[in-house]
């Protein structure tokens, strides 16, 4: 048997026909009535189209029509405008790394007519009536058979208006592997939502034939977000926004995401590079590995990007229907997007719901009492989810606040343990009811009439009324109604604080700072004592704090003497004053006598009491009365805010000056090693006691003296502290369900 007889015939090359050439590569841009409607739609825009309308039947394959308010077509370009590569975007290829237009190869038309009937109808501005015409296959034909197949002109609107009749006619292929009109249809109202937002100057519209009631409806005069709240509803109140440039990368974006309290089955991402909705399957999954921190299992965000990139550094050439594009540094352009997206969603959770208490601060209760039996079970509205329940009451109040810490009563002023304590260094003040108030130290007494005097000095109204004026209220909301938790660090001044679902963490060295300047514009005029055991020597302070500054000094700074007796001598000169306003005393011989009682219960740390002396002297505008005031409240506010408590061994500090030391525990230098060893043994036990005692005084007098003054209705949290990172959010109750809900 030959085996020549069985072997196949080479088949020989040949060169297609144009038809068949023209009919694969409109397979390869037009997959779907979607990509049909698209290609359109740009085509609308690059004509700076202001008003877009869409008509659609039986999901586009029976019938596509737009029509736009463009410039229109040229009647000398309509013999050409359905052929392929014509297009008045591009001339040469170096033209396509300045691309700024949504079409360039001038394939979308004619890709529609070698699948599709297609009909043009258009008119310039300059021309008197429109132009229609017919096209198939690239080419034009006549309307009827018979008939001329130039444009013919007729009457329309400055535009142009395309309609695709029975799409996919010749590809059976194709048509039948479509799904169902609706889910067609549903494709592209997802383009013409997409175009819709991202456009906010122009005017979309979409329907069904025969349907009065558009299925997209946006006004050329909508923001982005009211489009984003037409077309998506409730989206649009759960938004934020999101906007970031990048000199490094050339590049800056702009666009809305969703925050954690928003979430669907299905992420909707709208992406936009150059104003070219794209996707970026990269992109896409950071941006759900950034929500994943946030949203329960299985669900996903809203976002909506909108990048503009050098168009030098884009290639937008890699794909038939311009889905997908390429650009320098992706990997980078996507970590910026990713840490911005983070960035955003930290601590962004504005919209959430809390439940509240019954009763408003200073509202009476409620009449409860009913005879009926039944009233009592009642439920107004619907039930409160589990992660919204407050659990905790802001005016509670707990015994240890009446159980002051051992000593802490007898030696409640002396909350400086690095100080020296002398057996008459003890201080006392009588409850604030009694008519006068004595502080007992050696023998002698100073008393004070507790007559409230009614301040009318214009500067210190003013001061007041400047408080109330910087008022932050949602600070001063959360600092009234919070919920004590508790002290983070005794090396640090922050405590954690509870404001119904929320956990705080805040400065109270700072809170103090301000408290105390309030108080002592409150309280001006009207100060009770705080007596030094034993009169200071403002001088010795002074240059005891000029020698101990860390801060550097200028060169040609005075001799810290003569710098000393200046402050002394204007202190002096101004006693009567600072006795009268502050309750400030201070003897001819320029010692410090009396501290004003700012706050019932409470001293301030002596260890400061050498640089307040200082600023007193030097930072205070002894010439005006306003700013005189001022300082001074600030300076006070400086020196009674509390600090953390700082334990060291072999503090010094300035002999004789504050308190005197007790000779009489000094330990003979003759004993012998053991009885040194034992002594030393129970000193250092003794000490650490002393020390428990005092940090136990200190977070009792944060606790129970300072946080209830804050929240009290005599502070104004300013805006420059809730502005400046003192309060910080640290959890908060929904999120945390959110977190478990994971686990």
């Amino acid at each position: 048997m030959d085996t020549s007889e069985n072997t196949k015939e080479l088949r020989p090359i040949k060169k297609l026909q144009d038809a068949v050439i023209n009919r694969i590569a409109a397979g390869e841009i037009i997959h779907r009535p979607a990509n049909a409607i698209k290609e359109l739609i740009e085509n609308s825009l690059d004509a700076g189209a202001t008003n877009i309308r869409i008509l659609v039947k039986e999901g586009g394959l029976k019938l596509l029509q737009i029509q736009d308010n463009g410039h229109g077509i040229r009647r000398e370009d309509m013999d050409i405008v359905c052929e392929r590569f014509t297009t008045s975007k591009l001339k040469s290829f170096n033209d396509l790394s300045n691309i700024n237009t949504y079409g360039f190869r001038g394939e979308a038309l004619a890709s529609i007519s070698h699948v599709a009937h297609v009909t043009i109808t258009t008119k310039t501005a300059d021309s008197k009536c429109a132009y229609r015409a017919c096209y198939s296959d690239g080419k034009l034909v006549p309307p009827k058979p018979g008939t001329s197949a130039e444009p013919k002109a007729c009457a329309g609107n400055t535009g142009t208006q395309i309609t695709a009749e029975d799409l996919f006619y010749n590809v059976p292929t194709r048509k039948q592997a479509l799904k169902h009109p609706n889910d067609e249809y549903n494709r592209i109202l997802d383009i013409v939502n997409r175009y819709a937002i991202h456009n906010s100057g122009v005017g979309f519209s979409c329907k069904k034939q025969g349907s009065k009631q558009p299925d997209v409806n946006s006004l050329s005069t909508a923001s982005t977000l009211d489009n984003i709240r037409q077309i998506y509803g409730s989206t649009a109140s759960e938004l934020l926004n999101l906007e970031k440039v990048s000199r490094k990368f050339d590049f800056k974006f702009n666009g809305y995401i969703s925050n954690a309290n928003f979430n669907l089955r299905k992420m909707t991402f709208l992406l936009f590079i150059n104003h070219r909705a794209v996707e970026s399957s990269a992109l896409k999954r950071t941006i759900e590995g950034v929500y994943e921190t946030y949203l329960p299992k299985n669900s996903y965000p809203f976002v909506y990007l909108s990048l503009e990139i050098n168009p030098q550094n884009v290639d937008v050439n890699i794909h038939p229907t311009k889905r997908e594009v390429r650009f320098l540094n992706e990997d980078e352009v996507i970590a910026i997007i990713g840490d911005a997206i983070q960035e955003r969603l930290v601590g962004a959770n504005c919209s959430r719901i809390y439940l509240t208490q019954t009763l408003l601060p200073g509202a009476k209760a409620l009449d409860t009492s009913t005879n009926d039996p039944e009233s009592s079970t009642k439920k107004s509205g619907s039930k409160t989810l589990t992660y919204k329940h407050v659990r905790t009451d802001s005016r509670a109040q707990t015994l240890d606040q009446f159980c002051i810490p051992e000593s802490a009563s007898n030696n409640m002023f002396n909350n400086n343990p690095n100080i020296n304590k002398g057996k008459n260094s003890e201080m006392r003040i009588q409850p604030e009811n009694s008519n006068t108030i004595n502080e007992i130290s050696g023998g002698t007494s100073l008393k004070r009439k507790r007559v409230k005097n009614e301040v009318k000095l214009t500067s210190i109204l003013a001061l007041r009324n400047r408080c109330k004026e910087v008022e932050h209220k949602g600070l001063t909301d959360l600092l009234a109604n919070h919920t004590w938790v508790g002290c983070v660090d005794d090396s640090l001044p922050l405590a954690l604080i509870q404001h119904q679902t929320k956990l705080y963490m805040v400065n109270y060295n700072i809170l103090c700072e301000e408290l105390f300047h309030q108080l002592t514009l409150q309280e001006f005029s009207n100060f009770a004592f705080i007596r030094l055991s034993k009169p200071a020597p403002i001088k010795e302070l002074i240059i005891f704090a000029l020698e101990t500054s860390t801060q550097p000094l200028p060169d040609n700074l005075k001799p810290n003497q003569e710098i000393s007796q200046i402050i002394v001598d204007t202190l002096i000169s101004r006693r009567n004053m600072l006795l009268e306003y502050f309750s400030l005393t201070i003897n001819e011989s320029g010692e410090l006598i009396t501290l004003p009682l700012i706050l019932k219960g409470y001293a301030p740390n002596l260890d400061k009491l050498p640089t307040f002396l200082l600023r007193l002297g030097t930072e205070v505008d002894w010439e005006t009365e306003k700013g005189c005031f001022e300082k001074i409240s600030r300076e006070f506010g400086s020196f009674y805010a509390p600090e953390p408590l700082t334990f060291s061994q072999d503090s010094v500090e300035p002999e004789n000056i504050i308190n005197s030391i007790d000779v009489e525990n000094e330990i003979p230098v003759t004993m012998e090693i053991q009885q040194e060893s034992n002594i030393e043994n129970t000193n250092n036990q003794s000490g650490n006691q002393k020390q428990i005692t005092e940090i136990s005084k200190y977070r009792w007098q944060i606790e129970h003296l300072i946080f209830p003054t804050l929240k009290s209705n005599q502070f104004f949290a300013p805006k420059n502290i809730a502005e400046s990172g003192h309060v910080i959010q640290v959890a908060n109750l929904p999120d945390l369900y959110r977190i478990f809900e994971r686990c």
